[in-house]
């Protein structure tokens, strides 16, 4: 039957790992048997093709790799996590937790393509990874919402103000903001569930976020 599936999406510094983690840890010890999966697989040789084109090998910009070759250099890394490190995990477990997934190859990559063709795009997309490499389908995303202006100052802190430490999704604003037009349009299009991380200018804590995810889940006690 497989387990459930459960996305932990966002844009950069919306504090998808810390709560991906946070969920992985109150499942486990609540007694279930989980396992967590971040993407890119930095540790693995299959994500050298995602690590040339964030570190800027491939172009300065984003938009110096097309949608399309972008979204092969993830598919690839995240077939071979699959197949390698969690396909017995999959059949196994009650929930595999998944810090970024298929989804953020339709929140970064879609921005490239015309807006008359992003649904082309997510049917491609979701084709390609989930019909023909065969990685499961997500049960449930969860799209943490952090406006980049707001990210952008978390992203800061983490890197103790050296900007010159942002890939080049990172440091390029008019992308992120992008991203988030295009995350906004893949959430109604995919029933994603929207979750707002920021109250104006100020981010929501780590702990309000981690609830409302519970309660999302129907997993609050």
């Amino acid at each position: 039957m497989g387990s459930k599936l459960i996305v932990i999406e966002g844009l950069d510094g919306s504090g998808k790992g810390t709560q991906s983690e946070i969920l992985y840890t109150t499942l486990i010890e609540r007694g279930y048997k989980v396992k967590k999966i971040t993407f890119p697989d930095y540790d693995s040789p299959t994500s050298s093709l995602v690590k040339m084109y964030l570190g800027g090998e491939l172009g300065d910009s984003p938009d110096d790799v097309n949608a399309y070759a972008a979204s092969a250099f993830y598919a690839v890394d995240r077939v071979a996590s699959f197949i390698k490190s969690w396909k017995k995990d999959y059949d196994e477990c009650d929930y595999i937790i998944a810090d970024r997934y298929v989804t953020s190859n339709i929140i970064y990559q879609m921005t490239k393509v015309e807006k008359a063709e992003r649904d082309e795009y997510i049917q491609w997309c979701e084709d390609f990874e989930y019909n023909r490499l065969k990685v499961p389908k997500p049960d449930v995303v969860i799209y943490l919402d952090m406006p980049p202006e707001v990210s952008q100052k978390l992203m800061s802190n983490r890197y103790n103000g050296d900007e010159s430490k942002k890939d080049i999704h990172e440091k390029n604003m008019n992308f992120l903001l992008a991203c988030r037009e295009s995350a906004l349009y893949a959430q109604n299009k995919l029933n994603w569930i929207h979750l707002s991380c920021a109250s104006g200018d100020t981010p929501k804590s780590i702990e309000e976020i981690s609830g409302q995810i519970l309660d999302i889940l129907n997993l609050n006690q």
